[in-house]
């Protein structure tokens, strides 16, 4: 195994229909909403020198790729993914490590931002200096949170004003940069993660629930 992580260019269109279908099947196995991409657009990324790939040889094993949001103020990490092949290697981490190393060095002013509903990828971002948030901090942007539509909890996001969703809000501010990320600030970030997470579940649950028994009401 040998796996180089490099910033993508036009020579790596080949990958994209897979790229797009590795993120697809993934989101059907975890039975997690996720927006969809197409080919055409992860190929834009490479265009812009704003997508990241990890390659074995000439072998598919990881992407990630960079958005901008409100003139450059605001600057995403969207569809992270790891080829099934090469998972549970770490190499996550190592892409992640990656693209926020390059993004700090292109945009160095632009705060990072990311949402998402995997525990795996909030450590990481923890580790990175990233803060769990409301969504009120994150960009404003209509045309980022249109990108959610294709994702099957869209209408939650939409019932809550774009405000509150089952996703996780983060976010990186150069300004706020601490250098201390000891232990038990990482320990404290995943306790704020875990609570945070189990309060929207138990909120949906308990209003499944109710529309459960609702349905059950025999009309005579």
């Amino acid at each position: 195994m040998n796996i180089t992580i490099v910033v993508a260019t036009e020579e790596h269109y080949q990958y994209a229909e897979e790229i797009c279908e590795t993120i697809y099947q993934s989101a059907i196995v975890r039975g997690t909403g996720i927006a969809k991409r197409t080919p055409e657009y992860i190929q834009k990324k490479m265009d812009q020198r704003q997508a990241i790939l990890a390659l074995d040889n000439a072998k598919f094993a990881g992407f990630c790729y960079i958005e901008k949001w409100q003139n450059g103020e605001f600057v995403v990490h969207s569809g992270l993914i790891v080829h099934p092949d090469y998972r549970g290697i770490g190499l996550a981490k190592k892409i992640k490590h990656f693209i926020f190393d390059y993004t700090r060095k292109k945009f160095p002013e632009a705060k990072i931002f990311g949402i998402t509903t995997g525990l795996a990828v909030m450590k990481i971002n923890s580790e990175l200096g990233y803060k769990p948030v409301p969504f009120s901090e994150l960009t404003e942007d209509p045309d980022f949170w249109n990108g959610c539509k294709t994702c099957t909890n869209f209408n939650i996001l939409q019932s809550k004003q774009n405000k509150m969703c089952l996703c996780t809000g983060m976010l990186f501010d150069p300004k706020d940069q601490k250098k201390d990320k000891n232990i038990s600030h990482k320990n404290s970030f995943d306790k704020k993660v875990i609570t945070h997470l189990n309060k929207i579940k138990e909120v949906f649950h308990l209003k499944s629930k109710k529309d459960c028994n609702n349905s059950q009401i025999k009309t005579i």
